[in-house]
């Protein structure tokens, strides 16, 4: 598992976009997004056909895997999806999972993202409200003025939440159908509602954010089980396949997340199944049991020597341990067994950088450059390259993967700043002088501007002279 901020930067205008609806969500997800192969390539392996059922493209759905034990979930522009860790842990079963998920995909499908209309529902009736109490105190009549004052507020709260329940009506239908689409049950959509019924007694400050967001009621719980009941999915129950991967998204999160006495305590050696042994080869590693831990990960991979992330845990074991030459051959396998995975791309990177070995590089080199090929917002695999490309001493394919790495992030001054700086180490007209000035366009530069800073840099390099304007 993977602490990165590859998303920071667009996570956090997203939320910023949609304003009150995603406040709860903003700190988790701006600040712990993680990344887990693994775990995402089950999520999307179970998620993608009900995105197809509804008309959505998978691959352009981005599930975010959000470090956070509270139970919440959430959408944002970009067809990025939210998933808090602590909601995984709270589901029964995958099926469960799969209805939120499909549930949050409605509401990507219905353009609800940014919830732009809850903020509108709620601001004219507000604003009407205060325009009738300034009427009545300039009538002459001040107490009623004033009730009327403080009442909009209220006013607009609850026209907001009644726009925000036709919503969730839209999100919970499209997801219904989009699960039959894909020939699975929408029971679990109902049950996880069904558990968390008790949410809308409760105070904003008890209630979980997702039901805070995403408000409960008895008659839309009934009103989408009699829907889901008629379908012919309805009985189609999880596979023990599938009931396998859910125990052992559960064991990894809870493995990586809590720890690792608890760990140990809720998966202890009597319990002999893969995903606690798996949560306990972790639960060593995290402990600094490191020896421990190596020999448990070797038992897994004694019974399934194909499986790339049980390669990619003990490549992070070893380097993690300061042993890098170590883990490369580790990372090497689980980049061979699953040569389309970034972040194993990126772990095979980094530990042949952390070697210093300088006829390493061209290898760490090549394998950054697929991984950001593959994922190219990853700013991760940009930092890691660049630190190759200085290793090597080549100022300006430095210069412009650091370039890459703040476009990526979202901070455009820095991305312009090293791309401006990369062109004048680059050869004028190749493929990646070309790209330093893509990026400089793209953050709202003109030509003239360029032409302008030319003019100025050409200027400080004669002796004597003061370019104009400084």
């Amino acid at each position: 598992m993977n602490w990165l901020t590859r998303h920071a930067a667009r996570l956090v205008g997203a939320v910023a976009a949609a304003g009150l609806m995603l406040a709860a969500a903003a700190p988790a997800s701006a600040q712990s997004a993680i990344r887990d192969t693994e775990i995402e390539s089950i999520i999307h392996e179970w998620a993608d056909p009900v995105f197809l059922g509804m008309g959505l493209e998978p691959s352009e759905v981005e599930i975010l895997l959000v470090a956070d034990p509270e139970l919440n979930a959430f959408a944002t522009r970009g067809r990025i999806m939210g998933i808090n860790t602590g909601l995984i842990l709270r589901t029964r079963t995958p099926n469960e999972l799969l209805g939120v998920i499909a549930h949050e995909g409605g509401h990507i499908r219905n353009r609800h993202t940014l919830r732009d209309g809850a903020r509108d529902a709620g601001m004219q009736p507000m604003l009407m409200t205060m325009a009738l109490g300034a009427l009545a105190i300039a009538a002459g009549a001040p107490d009623a003025g004033a009730v009327l004052l403080g009442n909009s507020q209220y006013f607009g709260t609850l026209s907001a939440l009644r726009y925000m329940t036709h919503q969730e009506g839209e999100a919970d239908n499209t997801a219904a159908r989009a699960l039959e689409t894909a020939g699975q049950s929408g029971r679990g959509l109902v049950s996880f509602f069904e558990n968390f019924r008790s949410q809308e007694v409760f105070s904003d400050a008890r209630r979980y954010p997702y039901f805070r967001s995403h408000p409960l009621s008895s008659d839309r719980i009934e009103s989408l089980r009699r829907f889901v009941s008629e379908q012919p999915s309805y009985a189609n129950r999880d596979s023990p396949e599938r009931m396998a991967q859910h125990a052992l998204v559960l064991a990894k999160i809870h493995a990586f997340m809590d720890h690792p006495r608890e760990t140990l305590r809720d998966y202890p050696e009597t319990d002999t199944a893969l995903p606690a042994r798996y949560a306990r080869a972790i639960a060593w590693y995290r402990d600094g049991q490191t020896e421990r831990a190596l020999s448990a990960v070797d038992v897994l991979l004694a019974e399934q020597p194909e499986n790339p992330y049980f390669w990619e845990l003990k490549g992070q074991i070893l380097f993690e341990e300061g042993r890098p030459e170590e883990a490369i051959g580790a990372h090497q396998r689980s980049v061979e067994l699953m040569p389309d995975a970034p972040l194993l791309r990126i772990n095979l990177g980094h530990a042949l950088i952390e070697t210093r070995d300088p006829a390493r590089l061209d290898d760490a080199v090549r394998h950054l450059k697929l991984a950001s090929a593959l994922e190219k917002d990853n700013s991760m695999a940009w930092r890691l390259l660049a630190q190759a490309y200085d290793s090597q001493g080549k100022e300006g394919e430095a210069r412009l993967a650091s370039a890459e790495m703040y476009f990526a992030a979202g901070s455009q001054r820095q991305a312009t700043q090293f791309a401006l700086r990369a062109r004048d180490m680059l050869e004028p007209g190749s493929v990646e002088w070309i790209r330093a000035m893509d990026i400089v366009f793209a953050s709202g530069a003109t030509q003239d501007d360029v032409d302008d800073l030319d003019r100025r840099n050409d200027q400080r390099r004669r002796p004597g002279v003061i370019p104009a304007g400084g």
